[in-house]
């Protein structure tokens, strides 16, 4: 069942969801060849605490970390490591915090330092079709409307989208009704309904759509060891239209990049 927020609610929630950004945007600054992912998950953790917020990750379902941490053919929930970053990889880093007792929760992948061209195209199409996702994230329209969108945008370029790891509500719990896969038909699924709030992460793989789980039972990775990429918002349905509740602009403003991708999806603007 669909658990739909007030606007209270939503209120609270962006501010959940800001201590993710936040966060976020501090690691980018970090993420740099000889840097651990370990290193990076301790600063993670001090960091949603000095803002009144817990780890939302650690200890759920057990899970030992902040941050999940998937480099290069990671998919996702990739254990941090005393493994450095190489210039040349790329990191998803996911993160969650709970503040109002409500969740924030999404991910970024960074390229570490200067990056192949081809991968780089990766991770721009993947956060692309982020956005082509949200765009169908309305009244009247159904979870398939969104997966269809995200789908066909990344197998137009050629590109594997997962099956077995998808998007999800989110509210007092992580992952709360409906789930919300990065691929579908449209017209199919719950229909979305005003107040819903949901998390929307394509995770998109340059080669197979396949993938493997390892023994630890948390790291994906695809099947065949090509890079993956992850992006990942927190939007709500208000007066009819997705609302972003999270943001890049902390890492764009880290990493000095202009932007105005998320514009379209906000009644007010964003006081950073």
């Amino acid at each position: 069942m669909i658990k739909v927020k007030t606007k209270e609610e939503i209120e609270l929630m962006r501010e959940s969801a800001l201590v993710v950004s936040r966060t976020l945007g501090m690691l980018a600054k970090e993420v740099k060849p000889g840097v651990t992912t370990l290193q990076l998950d301790k600063l993670a953790e001090e960091y949603i605490r000095e803002q009144g917020a817990i780890p939302g990750f650690l200890g759920l379902y057990d899970f030992p970390n902040t941050l999940c941490m998937s480099p290069n053919s990671q998919v996702v929930h990739g254990f941090p490591t005393n493994d450095p970053l190489q210039e040349g990889d790329i990191i998803s880093i996911d993160c969650g915090a709970i503040k109002n007792e409500f969740y924030g929760d999404h991910a970024y992948t960074f390229a570490v330092g200067e990056i192949d061209p081809e991968i780089q195209k990766l991770l721009d199409v993947t956060k692309e079709s982020l956005y082509v996702g949200i765009r169908e994230f309305k009244l009247g329209n159904r979870v398939g409307d969104v997966g269809f969108a995200i789908q066909k945008y990344c197998e137009a370029h050629g590109y594997g989208v997962v099956r077995e790891l998808v998007g999800h509500g989110l509210g007092r719990k992580m992952h709360e009704d409906p789930e919300m896969p990065n691929y579908g038909k449209r017209g199919r699924g719950k229909k979305f309904i005003e107040g819903m709030v949901v998390a929307i992460e394509p995770m998109i793989n340059m080669g197979t759509h396949r993938i493997k789980q390892h023994r630890d039972g948390w790291t994906i990775t695809t099947l065949d060891n090509k890079p993956s990429a992850h992006f990942e918002h927190n939007v709500a349905l208000v007066d009819g239209k997705p609302e972003l509740l999270s943001t890049f602009a902390y890492i764009y403003e880290a990493l000095g990049i202009v932007s105005n991708e998320e514009d379209e999806f906000r009644q007010k603007a964003l006081v950073l």
